[in-house]
């Protein structure tokens, strides 16, 4: 059995997703916070914008950890949580507070999951864009 591996998300590619994050943002007038978690969930980066609602550092964060715990936009999980859906439960099932707004992104790298990255403060739409346009830089 061959194991191949797969550089980490190191704090430079964090560096990277956060100016190319908030480029995006600051394009559009949207203060906004990035988030930077690697494949164990730790923070790599985070940055609140001066004028950002203050909460948004708790969403990007919420967000960034939701989408590395289950490998997917948050985006893509918004249905799936509603009261008639199939994970109806999840967000109250842990103990760690899960976030299904869109925003936050999981960064895969040779096809493996390394890190997320997780944006508040602009609108989900806005969010997830900025998050998207981000990992392009990466």
């Amino acid at each position: 059995m061959s194991t191949t591996s797969v550089a980490p998300l190191t704090t430079e590619d964090a560096d990277v997703l956060v100016l190319a994050a908030r480029r995006a943002a600051e394009v559009a007038g949207v203060p906004v916070s990035v988030t930077v978690l690697d494949a164990g969930g730790h923070l790599l980066a985070f940055r609140r914008d001066d004028r950002a609602v203050l909460i948004s550092g708790e969403t990007s964060t919420r967000k960034a950890y939701t989408s590395l715990q289950l490998d997917a936009p948050t985006a893509d999980l918004v249905d799936l949580v509603k009261p008639d859906g199939p994970f109806h439960s999840l967000p109250t099932a842990l103990d760690r507070p899960l976030l299904f707004i869109a925003g936050g992104v999981p960064v895969h790298r040779d096809g493996r999951l390394v890190g997320a990255l997780g944006l508040g403060g602009g609108t989900p739409e806005q969010d997830h864009g900025f998050a998207t346009v981000a990992l392009q830089a990466l």
